[in-house]
C-alpha cells in the first residue's frame, strides 16, 4: 500500500511540474514571440515601415483579405469592418478594425499581427497601426482603429492575395481582473 501511494504522489508531481511548465510557457509566448520578430525584423509590432516607393503600378491588382482573432474566450470582439479590398501595388491604403470590451473592467490588450503567404511580410509596409501599441479598453467601449499600408510594387506579380491577420492577447497582469468580470475568478 505504501508503494502505490509513493507511486501516486510521485505522478502527480510530475502531473503538477508538466502544468506549471505549460502555463510558464503559455504565459511567456507573447513577449517571446515579439522578441524574436524583433531580433530578425519580422513583423514588427513596435516600429512603423518605411514606405518604399510612392508610384502605383495600375497594371495589376492585389487582394488584402482582413482577419481577426482574439485569444481565449474572454467577454471582448474583435473584427474588420471589411472583409477584403482590391488595390493597386504602391497606393496608399487605409482598413479599420473595430474592438468591444464587453466585460465589466477595463482589458489591456496586444495585437500581434501575421500575413499569408508568410512571404508576403516582406513586402506588405504597415505605415500606421493600432498593434504598434497596447490598447487599453474601458468596460463598454468600442474602439475603430486603423491600419494605413502599402504593398511594395516590387513585389512579386504571383503575390495576387494577401491575408492581413491580426490576433489580440490579453496582455498579462489584466487577467485576472477580466476572469472576475467573466465569474471564472468566483469560487
Amino acid at each position: 500500500m505504501s508503494t502505490t501511494v509513493n507511486a501516486n504522489s510521485v505522478t502527480l508531481r510530475k502531473l503538477v511540474v508538466v502544468a506549471a511548465a505549460m502555463f510558464g510557457f503559455g504565459f511567456l509566448l507573447v513577449p517571446f514571440y515579439k522578441a524574436i520578430c524583433e531580433a530578425v525584423g519580422l513583423n514588427s509590432v513596435v516600429q512603423r515601415d518605411d514606405a518604399v516607393n510612392s508610384q502605383v503600378d495600375a497594371s495589376r491588382f492585389v487582394v488584402v483579405e482582413l482577419d481577426a482573432n482574439a485569444r481565449h474566450a474572454l467577454p471582448w470582439s474583435f473584427r474588420p469592418l471589411e472583409r477584403s479590398v482590391q488595390i493597386h501595388p504602391g497606393a496608399l491604403t487605409r482598413v479599420t478594425y473595430e474592438v468591444r470590451n464587453d466585460a465589466a473592467v477595463p482589458v489591456t490588450l496586444q495585437a500581434i499581427p501575421s500575413y499569408g503567404p508568410a512571404y508576403a511580410g516582406r513586402y506588405f509596409k504597415k505605415l500606421d497601426c493600432f498593434c504598434f501599441k497596447q490598447q487599453v479598453l474601458q468596460p463598454g467601449e468600442v474602439r475603430e482603429m486603423p491600419v494605413v499600408f502599402v504593398i511594395d510594387p516590387a513585389a512579386p506579380a504571383d503575390l495576387n492575395t494577401v491575408t492581413l491577420s491580426y490576433t489580440f492577447f490579453e496582455v498579462e497582469g489584466s487577467g485576472k481582473q477580466s476572469a472576475d468580470a467573466t465569474g471564472a475568478g468566483r469560487g
